[in-house]
C-alpha cells in the first residue's frame, strides 16, 4: 500500500541532533479544556486531524509512561533504556509522587499512567502498592507493565486491591528466556501469566516486540490471544526501533505496520478494521478490535459511519476495564442518550448479530472482545517532527512529559539529572548515581550522542558469542 492510496501524508523531515538535544518536556496547559485544545492543535498542525481521530477530542493523551526505576531482571536485545540505566537508583517516592500530581495536572482524570521501567516490580513492594494508590486516589488508571517474572497472583491481588486497573506482560523473544526458542514455545509462559490474573477485576493485556526471527510467528501468538480473549482484552505489538541499548540494528523493510496488520489478520483469519479510529499519528499507532464468538473473529470497527455519530454525538464516558458488565451498561447508557445512535446501534447490533448468527449458536450467546494495537516506535536518529509534535504517548520527566520516543532518545538527559526534593531545612538535590541527596545540583550534562557506535559494539560482541557458541 502506497502512502497515496492509504490517505496517508509523507513522512516529515527529520529532527536534527541539536533539536533533540534542545528539546524540553511540555508545559502543563491551564486547565482540562486547554489541555484538549492543545492535543487538538498538535494533530492539527501534523495533518492528523480528521472526524475519526481521539487525541483531542475524547482525551487529550493516549498514555503517559511513569518509570520508577531503570533497573530490569532481563537483558533485551531490543531494549530502549540507556547504557547508563543500571546504574542509576530508584527515584525517591517523594519526587515520584509529585511526577503523579504533574501528570494529573497535565492531563487530568482518566489519565492513562503506565507504571513501568525498567521492571517495576524490582521496588520494593510497599512502594510500588504506595506508586499504584497515588494514582488511583488522583482519578486516574494505574497500568502495571511488568515482564511477570515478580508479578505473582498474590502481588496482582494486592495491587487491585490499590486501585491497579490493567496489566500488560510483556513476553516476546527479544528477552531471551531460558528454555524458549520460539514465540510458540512462549505460549507457556503467557499462558501462565493468563491464569494468574484470571478471576481478578484486571484489565490484562500482552506486549510483543516484532522483529525479524518472531514476524512470521505473528500470526501464532495471534492465534492465542483469540484462544485466550475470555481473559486477554488486549495485544499490543511494537515494531522493532533502534533506539535505547538495543543491538538488534535496524528493522527490516519487510516490517511495517500494513505488513503487521496482515499477519494479525492472518491470525484471527478476518479483516480487521485498523483505519477506522485514529490515536495521535497514523504513522505510530493503529487501533482494530474484534469481537470473538465460538473462538471466530469479527471485525467490530467495520461499521464506519456509526463509529462516527458516535464520537459526533455520545457524551465523554469514563468506561471502567475491570468489570466487562460494567464497560457495556456505559456503552448502552451513552448510546440511550440520542435517538439517532440507538437507531443506528439497534442495526449495527442486528447485522453483526446476523453475521455471527451460527457462533453466537455454539458459544450460547457468550461474546469477548479483543483489541490489537499497533505500536510504530521512531529510531532515535530518525526522530520526525511532525510525529513527535501528534504523539499520543508521553514519559514523564522530573521537568514535565515528552514524547516517548524523544525521551528514549535523550534518556541520559533526564536520568542522570539530580532532582530537587524540597524539605523543611530547604531544598536539596538527590544524586541519581549515588542515592543520597547533596547540597547543590551537579550540574547540567553533555548533549545525548544518538549514533549507534555503542550499539553496533554490543552487537559485535554478541555475534561474537554466538559463533564461538556454534563452534563449540
Amino acid at each position: 500500500m502506497t502512502p497515496s492510496s492509504s490517505g496517508l501524508q509523507r513522512l516529515g523531515p527529520h529532527m536534527t541532533q541539536r533539536e533533540v538535544y534542545l528539546a524540553q518536556p511540555a508545559s502543563p496547559p491551564a486547565n482540562y479544556r486547554a489541555a484538549l485544545v492543545e492535543a487538538r492543535r498538535r494533530v492539527t498542525a501534523a495533518g492528523q486531524w480528521t472526524s475519526d481521530q481521539l487525541m483531542g477530542r475524547r482525551w487529550p493523551i493516549g498514555c503517559v509512561a511513569l518509570e520508577i526505576t531503570q533497573r530490569c531482571n532481563l537483558d533485551c536485545t531490543a531494549c530502549y533504556l540507556s547504557k547508563h540505566s543500571e546504574a542509576v537508583k530508584d527515584i525517591p517516592l517523594e519526587e515520584l509522587f509529585r511526577r503523579i500530581d504533574l501528570i494529573f495536572d497535565h492531563y487530568g482524570p482518566h489519565t492513562n499512567v503506565q507504571v513501568t521501567g525498567g521492571e517495576p516490580t524490582l521496588r520494593k513492594r510497599e512502594e510500588l502498592v504506595a506508586i499504584v494508590r497515588r494514582v488511583s486516589h488522583k482519578g486516574m488508571r494505574p497500568a502495571l507493565f511488568t515482564n511477570g517474572i515478580r508479578a505473582k497472583r498474590e502481588l496482582l491481588v494486592e495491587l487491585v486491591e490499590a486501585g491497579l486497573v490493567d496489566v500488560a506482560f510483556h513476553v516476546d523473544m527479544t528477552q531471551g528466556r531460558k528454555g524458549y526458542e520460539s514465540e510458540s514455545a512462549l505460549n507457556a509462559v503467557r499462558q501462565e501469566y493468563v491464569e494468574r490474573a484470571r478471576g481478578l477485576p484486571l484489565s490484562v493485556m500482552f506486549n510483543t516486540t516484532i522483529f525479524d526471527r518472531n514476524f512470521e510467528e505473528t500470526p501464532a501468538i495471534v492465534r492465542f490471544f483469540v484462544h485466550n480473549c475470555d481473559v486477554v482484552r488486549l495485544a499490543s505489538f511494537q515494531l522493532q526501533a533502534q533506539t535505547g541499548r538495543t543491538i538488534l540494528g535496524r528493522r527490516s523493510d519487510a516490517i511495517t505496520i500494513q505488513s503487521v496488520q496482515e499477519q494479525i489478520e492472518k491470525g484471527t483469519t478476518s479483516s480487521i478494521s485498523f483505519d477506522t479510529l485514529r490515536v495521535g499519528h497514523s504513522h505510530c499507532n493503529r487501533y482494530g478490535m474484534i469481537f470473538v464468538a465460538n473462538n471466530r473473529a469479527y471485525d467490530a470497527l467495520d461499521d464506519r459511519r456509526f463509529l462516527e455519530a458516535m464520537l459526533e454525538r455520545m457524551p465523554l464516558l469514563s468506561f471502567d476495564r475491570r468489570s466487562r458488565s460494567k464497560v457495556i451498561a456505559t456503552f448502552v447508557m451513552g448510546v440511550l442518550t440520542s435517538p439517532y445512535l440507538s437507531f443506528k446501534a439497534v442495526g449495527w447490533l442486528v447485522r453483526k448479530a446476523w453475521q455471527a448468527k451460527s457462533d453466537l449458536w455454539a458459544a450460547r450467546g457468550r461474546v469477548n472482545k479483543l483489541s490489537f494495537v499497533i505500536h510504530n516506535f521512531m529510531d532515535a536518529c530518525r526522530l520526525e517532527r511532525d510525529r513527535v509534535d501528534a504523539c499520543a504517548f508521553m514519559a514523564m520527566t522530573g521537568r514535565g512529559p515528552i514524547s516517548m520516543c524523544l525521551h528514549n532518545a535523550k534518556r541520559d538527559a533526564f536520568i542522570l539529572a539530580p532532582v530537587r526534593l524540597s524539605g523543611p531545612e530547604g531544598d536539596r538535590f538527590w544524586n541519581p548515581l549515588s542515592g543520597e541527596p547533596m547540597e547543590k545540583s551537579a550540574g547540567t550534562h553533555r548533549p545525548p550522542n544518538p549514533n549507534r557506535r555503542a550499539a553496533k559494539a554490543r552487537l559485535k560482541r554478541a555475534l561474537a558469542a554466538a559463533g564461538t557458541a556454534v563452534a563449540g
